[in-house]
């Protein structure tokens, strides 16, 4: 019996899964579910697709280290950390901390394992996509899911290795790949790479129904999710309208949204709200390895990443926010906190950028008034208001007015630093370090078409689908905007900004959505990260091209490494 085409492309697929070097460097990789090539063959398309949701979570040896070595893990960690959501409270040996510094080399595992996985997963879909016809109604679906891997890898290998969109259509951008054929390598521009991006979410969402599972696999409304995301970032507004329009449907933004957002975390691979995910089981649990790890040391994690003080001060505007009161945990040394209280105050040099600790004084609390000794002197703690409503605490101490926090006396610290655990990475089936991190979600699509309603000014539209995230969060009513009342911001777009951050919160959207404003990092706050702002024109805002990319193929590194 004669082999078809078909099954032999299926067959090198498999063969070459075994065996494939990230465009020219020989770095292998051998699955941990593989299977046989005859069994591949019996299981077809659907199996292959499977194998590349399997690369985004299975652990990788690489530069000697497995444990933990995983895309998810070091995707969330890469697009998060350089941001300003979070505190380092610790030096680590695991190269996040290279990340979270702004201390990046070329040859960390990070660096190199993130971007070996995108171009494998990228060979497998290109080997389907160039061997499925999308004629035949068999194969639409799984044909479908291969555009959108295609899509999801190059997105999150031009936003981390790439400058944003927004500094040029012509910037360096990242070797593009959409057939499985041999060729030259290079770098192509930015504009080419999301040019691709955008016309394979499109197939993909023409091929694709409803999912063939639950969230771990693609559907439709995915594709077209994660493409209103890419016109946001090419500040096509427009069209980031109209397709988040065409997802709704005529359906209110609210209605797309989960009820149970206390829990939404837990369960989003069987929630409504979720577009796609990245599903794991209890045997995928990595404990001390996985994403949740770091930010909590429940069932085991470490628990050294905490929220930072910014962040914080802006939850507690609206402390029945949910998304702090489910998911953002002081941690104390008793069940309850105190009722005696200490002012915490980033210590270090003036103008200096070398990292801030903590020093922590007992205050005196006349009235909600509070001040501490030091050194025998008395500094009164300022209450300013921050936009003629929301209360900061400040002191001038040491020469510098700095932002302070005012904790219960008994809360725990590590490093002198408040303790505060982070649980949007666990507790899926009651275990603390297991979850199936969220790539694409509803809210995030209704905030990606607030923004572009700002910044094209339709105002009113903007606010309407902010509030829709507020009230879900347990927002008051006296706490909604309205174009009357924007609570003291100056611009809706601001507004929007600033809802984003706590919405999508360690998701791996912040720094992304700040540098492509072209805005500066502000990053002076305490942590073991330097106490500095960084420039949206610094180099440091992109990985670097890994060494065992540029050494072999020639391509060209980019600037400042």
């Amino acid at each position: 019996m004669k082999t078809s085409m078909k099954n032999i492309i299926i067959r090198t697929i498999v063969l070459g899964t075994l065996s494939l070097c990230t465009l020219s460097c020989n770095m292998d990789y051998y699955p941990s579910d593989e299977q046989s090539a005859d069994v591949i063959m019996q299981e077809a398309s659907s199996t292959i697709m499977d194998g590349c949701y399997a690369l985004l979570k299975d652990e990788i040896e690489y530069l000697g280290w497995p444990s933990g070595n995983t895309y998810c893990r070091h995707y969330f960690q890469m697009a998060e950390f350089p941001a300003d959501n979070i505190c380092l409270s610790g030096k680590s040996t695991d190269p996040l901390f290279q990340a979270t510094t702004y201390t990046m080399t070329d040859n960390l595992q990070n660096v190199g394992t993130l971007w070996m996985v995108g171009y494998k997963i990228i060979y497998m879909t290109n080997t389907l996509i160039g061997s499925l016809d999308e004629k035949k109604a068999e194969d639409k679906q799984v044909l479908g899911e291969a555009y959108f891997m295609r899509a999801m890898m190059h997105l999150n290998l031009v936003t981390l290795y790439a400058k944003p969109y927004s500094f040029g259509r012509g910037e360096k951008g990242i070797p593009l790949r959409i057939t499985a054929t041999a060729q030259d390598v290079k770098r192509n521009t930015v504009g080419e790479v999301y040019d691709q991006i955008v016309s394979d979410l499109k197939k993909a969402s023409e091929l694709m129904g409803p999912s063939r599972g639950n969230a771990g696999y693609p559907c439709k409304d995915a594709a077209l999710g994660l493409l209103s995301r890419v016109y946001l970032y090419m500040e096509d507004y427009a069209n980031c309208i109209a397709t988040v329009n065409t997802m709704l449907n005529g359906a209110t933004p609210s209605s797309k949204l989960d009820d149970n957002f206390a829990n939404y975390f837990a369960n989003a691979k069987s929630s409504k709200e979720t577009l796609f995910c990245i599903a794991h089981e209890l045997t995928d649990d990595r404990g001390q390895s996985s994403i949740g790890s770091m930010y909590s040391s429940d069932g085991g994690g470490w628990g050294e990443i905490y929220p930072s003080f910014p962040l914080l001060n802006l939850y507690e505007r609206y402390p029945m926010d949910v998304r702090y009161t489910a998911f953002i945990h002081p941690q104390y040394e008793d069940e309850v906190p105190s009722s005696t209280y200490k002012v915490f105050i980033p210590n270090g040099k003036a103008g200096s950028t070398d990292r801030r600790d903590i020093v922590s004084y007992e205050v005196e609390n006349t009235g909600g008034d509070y001040s501490f000794t030091y050194k025998g002197d008395k500094y009164a703690v300022e209450k300013r208001l921050i936009q003629g409503e929301y209360t900061e605490y400040h002191v001038n101490f040491k020469g510098e007015d700095l932002v302070v926090r005012i904790e219960p006396e008994n809360i725990k610290k590590r490093n002198s630093y408040p303790r505060y655990f982070i649980s949007k990475f666990g507790y899926q089936d009651g275990n603390p370090t297991l979850s199936s991190p969220v790539c694409c979600r509803w809210a995030e699509v209704i905030l990606n078409a607030a923004e572009a309603y700002a910044r094209t000014g339709d105002d009113a539209n903007a606010l309407a689908y902010v509030n829709a995230i507020r009230t879900r969060a347990g927002i008051p009513d006296a706490g909604l905007f309205s174009t009357g009342n924007m609570h003291g911001y100056a611009n809706t777009t601001d507004i929007v900004m600033d809802e984003r951050r706590l919405e999508l919160a360690f998701e791996g959207h912040r720094m992304f959505d700040v540098y492509r404003n072209k805005q500066n990092m502000d990053r002076r706050y305490p942590g073991l990260q330097p106490w500095e702002i960084v420039d949206s024109s610094d180099p440091r805002i992109q990985y670097p091209i890994p060494y065992g990319e540029w050494t072999v193929s020639g391509i060209e590194k980019n600037p400042g490494y």
